[in-house]
């Protein structure tokens, strides 16, 4: 189905079954037009709440469904943007978008022959294409500087072609929705062309189009003649601002051009608070340039993908598809950073409290004292045609919640925060017991009750995810191998916050049910044939017997047995699990196995960066030095060394670099988020502000990196200044530099401590 007659044709019935619209997998309803394939060259520029993917030549074609446009509360308001002189585009030589608000594009003109009024030779004009989004203005600039590089003079016109597309982000994925507004014809108002739409959910949503210098000629209704006149060696600017607008109907609305806006000024405010940003955190410095650009790309990318709702910050979970709330990639992406920026983490809790659940809902799959999952605001969300409003279908958000909660607490000294949200937090354990253990066996487990929720809820939320070695999928309901060490860390670290405010009874609950429930998953979870402990219980107790990188998750909350955690590790550096860049979701071995399935043997430096905690935790630090160096070798064959959501598990002998993942969101939260969190689990910081220390546990250095260096490590009230340095045998030697307060530092297992 075309996309023009999807938007103006009849009302459409809703696939009434399952679906797994929250993550690439198995959904396509019936009469839909194809999902994207492939995003992974995709430049991605975003500020506030707009965000921008275009191709390297700066525009997105008016035919094309891979999803490029720009868009706003779940809407793609421009699917197309076109620019050539005459018939021909122009040809990219080079694109960036090392800053999240802004991207650059260097371009050139093909052989034109007779298309230009005078002959113009291949590479002899240049164009530099500067774009900037601008979120708080709804607005983004375009300023193209075109030089003739040749010794005559040049003329010619460039051609302008727009097309408005006004779809919710689901349809583009594969939605079919049952109601579709109007979509008005574009008109221009002297020099500025606007496409409007009357959605179905009472919003008017506008684009409007500004071009200067003004054009010579309209093409049709959609498109522009701009003409330009170079003398030898001159160089002139054509600016393009797109302005867009949601606002109810009945609200009265003009049409204006867009803002003008210069543009240096503009790039200079935006590119400050992404510096202010970046420098309002711990350091990190070391002899590795690869490792200092890709911890400042983590940070630069956490930056970007700051969103504010109620008042509030948080991190929404990557771009293109996930540009919202979700409940388990906020927290983890918060969790990650914790260390080095805990401002994010208290907001966000903050936020996902005020989400909470309420009541029982089955569309929604909610439950009271159930963490959200995902938060949409686009059409189909206003009619109700999704669950995603909040969407409450995610089996460990809500202990990740609670993690959160007790972290932020050992990482700031500090109760207030902890009291504020003891309701939610005690509404959430009640969750747990009394909502999330449906078949009374102890375990926290899931099986939606939306006819348009998802089958699987854990972090592999996908369909096919969840498997049985013989290649059938997992029946619900199912209890995570990883999301019952979740609930273990949350109790064990909620029982310490409990007791030292006071409240000893509810300290001896929580730590009498985290030792049965680490007794019962020592008994039901281990593989003894496998040497490793199963993906999951089914229906009936049954495990899921393939190996995965969910077990490995397990050992980071520390519910595993010594020698099972450490067999487990061996287990996932085996070669079936370890491709070389990072640990794969399923092993090589399985039946189910493809190296790019999304959670079937694919690698997710999230994934790994969790795993990784779970290695040091056991001891098994050669594995982790592993682990972190694939992963970060593996940045430095992404552009500006951004880790993608996910990328192929295809092995590093059979590719000499990572094969990406067709249709991966960059940026992406708890990817950019990894390597921090591996920073603090590689050097064993520990903290303990609320008795002014900080421990630093067995530090460890792979054999890339001699030295390294934190400044203004947060501890509590004060701040450190910390030196590693990596010896001849491996053993790493740590130097407090300079502490600002009162903090004690204490090293154990590592080389001797050097004070100040």
């Amino acid at each position: 189905m075309s996309h023009k007659s999807s938007r103006r044709g009849s009302k459409r019935t809703a696939n009434s079954g399952k679906n797994t619209l929250s993550k690439p997998s198995t959904f396509r309803p019936k009469g839909a037009r194809g999902r994207p394939t492939n995003i992974a060259n995709a430049v991605v520029i975003k500020d506030a709440d707009i965000f921008l993917l275009c191709q390297n030549d700066a525009g997105f074609p008016l035919d094309d469904n891979e999803g490029f446009g720009l868009y706003y509360h779940d809407c793609r308001f421009l699917k197309g943007y076109e620019v050539s002189i005459g018939k021909s585009r122009l040809n990219a030589l080079a694109s960036s978008a090392a800053h999240g608000y802004k991207a650059e594009f260097e371009l050139t003109n093909r052989d034109l022959g007779s298309s230009a009024k005078s002959r113009i030779k291949k590479q002899s004009v240049g164009f530099n294409w500067q774009r900037i989004v601008q979120g708080s203005k709804l607005c983004v600039h375009d300023v193209i500087t075109c030089t003739n590089y040749t010794v005559e003079p040049v003329e010619f016109a460039l051609t302008f072609v727009f097309e408005a597309g006004f779809e919710d982000i689901f349809e583009i994925r594969g939605a079919n929705p049952s109601k579709i507004g109007k979509k008005r014809t574009p008109k221009w108002h002297r020099d500025t062309l606007v496409f409007s739409y009357d959605g179905a959910d009472g919003l008017r949503r506008t684009v409007a189009i500004s071009i200067s210098p003004p054009p010579i000629k309209v093409r049709r209704r959609n498109g522009a003649d701009v003409a330009v006149g170079l003398e030898a060696k001159q160089s002139k600017e054509i600016r393009v601002s797109i302005q867009i607008a949601e606002a109810s109907r009945n609200e009265s609305t003009s049409i204006n051009s867009a803002p003008s806006q210069d543009a240096e000024t503009l790039s200079k405010g935006l590119h400050q608070n992404s510096d202010d940003w970046l420098h309002g955190h711990c350091q990190l410095q070391s002899n590795s340039s690869t490792l200092n650009h890709l911890f400042e790309r983590s940070i630069r990318d956490l930056g970007a993908l700051r969103t504010v709702l109620h008042g509030e910050e948080y991190f929404s979970a990557g771009l293109p598809w996930y540009g919202t709330l979700f409940g388990r990639d906020s927290i983890l992406s918060s969790l990650q950073s914790l260390a080095f920026r805990p401002a994010i983490a208290e907001q966000t809790l903050r936020l996902l409290a005020k989400y909470q659940g309420k009541e029982v809902n089955d569309w929604r799959d909610e439950q009271p004292g159930k963490i959200m999952h995902e938060l949409r605001v686009g059409e189909m969300a206003h009619l109700n045609e999704i669950p995603q409003t909040p969407y409450y279908g995610s089996v460990d958000s809500t202990p990740l919640f609670l993690i959160l909660v007790a972290q932020h607490a050992n990482w700031t000294g500090d109760l207030s925060l902890f009291r504020e949200l003891k309701p939610s937090v005690e509404h959430a354990l009640d969750w747990i017991t009394r909502y999330g253990d449906e078949t009374g066996d102890g375990y926290l487990q899931y099986s939606s009750k939306s006819d348009k929720g998802l089958g699987n809820q854990g972090w592999k939320d996908s369909g096919d995810s969840i498997v049985n070695s013989d290649g059938t999928l997992a029946e619900p309901p199912i209890a995570l191998v990883e999301v019952q060490g979740y609930v273990y860390l949350a109790k064990v670290s909620l029982a310490e916050i409990y007791e030292r405010d006071g409240d000893r009874s509810v300290a001896q609950r929580l730590s009498a049910e985290a030792r049965e429930l680490q007794t019962g998953f020592e008994r039901d979870f281990w593989l003894a044939d496998k040497n490793i402990y199963a993906l999951a219980l089914q229906c009936g107790k049954r495990p899921a017997e393939v190996v995965s990188s969910n077990a490995g998750q397990a050992l980071w909350s520390g519910i595993a047995r010594v020698d099972r955690a450490r067999q487990t590790v061996k287990q996932l550096m085996s070669e079936s699990m370890f491709s070389g860049w990072g640990v794969r979701t399923l092993s090589a071995r399985e039946l189910r196995f493809n190296p790019v399935g999304y959670h079937l043997g694919t690698v997710w430096p999230h994934d790994n960066s969790i795993i990784l905690a779970g290695m040091r935790r056991y001891g098994c630090d050669d594995e982790a030095r592993a682990v972190f160096s694939g992963i970060v070798h593996a940045a430095k064959h992404f552009e500006h060394f951004r880790l993608p959501e996910v990328f192929a598990g295809f092995s590093r002998r059979e590719f000499p670099i990572p094969v990406r993942y067709p249709i991966a969101c960059h940026p992406q939260a708890w990817a950019a988020g990894s390597v921090p969190f591996m920073v603090e689990s590689l050097l064993g910081l520990v903290p303990k502000a609320f008795e002014n220390r900080l421990q630093i546990v067995r530090p460890a250095l792979p054999d890339f990196i001699n030295q390294l260096e934190l400044k203004r490590l947060r501890v509590g009230k004060s701040s450190v200044d910390l030196k590693f340095e990596r010896n001849a045998d491996g053993s790493v030697h740590t130097h407090v530099v300079q502490v600002q307060g009162r903090l004690e530092v204490e090293v154990s297992g590592g080389a001797n401590l050097a004070a100040a």
